[in-house]
């Protein structure tokens, strides 16, 4: 893990984010005041009670949703005040996103769910199918590449999942709950394979989760309540 006091700059970074939803007496600070970075090769855990702003906090990170209030920051670059036209394209190319729900094609195989993937990312993309082939090796999935969704288990399909979005290799992996519908087991070993993946190429993992088991794969805890970041700490630092 690289600490927050390092030399080294951020690959993105939250500074006084809020997130107001409605209006007047109907308002509701769902964050507050929070500031964040993402550091090259760290796996960081975000958790909190439900409700407490954890995947509002993730949405404003990888551009889904627009802060309130604050600024956003990738790499040197200020992109809160981007226009619609301008966001997909640096989301695309920042951001690999992986879900509870898997979110897969049913109709197609594990190596076209991937590569689909691949040419909405890069419509010029050279040999989507074999880099797709490539990423499912990577998690695992080679001998699955042809079978469909339907065909594998809940473990398999999110290893689909994170292929999918390892997809014109992004510095920054987000997963909002991508172990809540796994066993333990499998949940573990999917934590395991995140991991790994934070020590290549610089890249980032970080995973929202409610689960205090998945904390000994951080190197990082983030701990969300009410819409503020209470604690922000390297997990051994935590538990000492």
């Amino acid at each position: 893990m690289i600490p927050a006091t390092s030399s080294t700059p951020p690959l993105a970074e939250l500074r006084g984010i809020g997130k107001t939803y409605g209006t007047g007496e109907h308002a509701v600070d769902a964050l507050v005041g929070a500031d964040l970075a993402i550091y090259p090769g760290e796996d960081m855990i975000i958790e909190g009670p439900s409700g407490s702003g954890k995947t509002t906090l993730i949405s404003i990170l990888g551009l889904l949703l627009r802060a309130t209030t604050g600024s956003i920051r990738i790499g040197d670059r200020e992109v809160g005040q981007l226009g619609e036209r301008d966001l997909p394209a640096l989301r695309a190319k920042t951001f690999g996103f992986v879900f509870q729900g898997f979110n897969l094609f049913p109709a197609l195989t594990a190596l076209e769910n991937v590569a689909l993937a691949i040419r909405m990312k890069d419509g010029k993309a050279k040999d989507p199918e074999g880099q797709a082939r490539a990423l499912l090796e990577r998690v695992g999935l080679g001998p699955r590449a042809h079978h469909l969704p339907a065909d594998m288990s809940g473990g398999q399909k999110q290893r689909v999942a994170i292929a999918r979005a390892l997809g014109g290799d992004p510095p920054i992996l987000v997963g909002d709950e991508p172990t809540a519908a796994l066993d333990t087991k499998t949940a573990l070993s999917v934590m395991e394979l995140l991991r790994g993946l934070a020590s290549e190429h610089g890249r980032a993992v970080v995973v929202v989760t409610h689960d205090p088991r998945l904390e000994r794969f951080a190197d990082r805890v983030v701990r969300v309540e009410d819409g503020r970041i209470e604690s922000n700490l390297p997990r051994l630092a935590q538990a000492s």
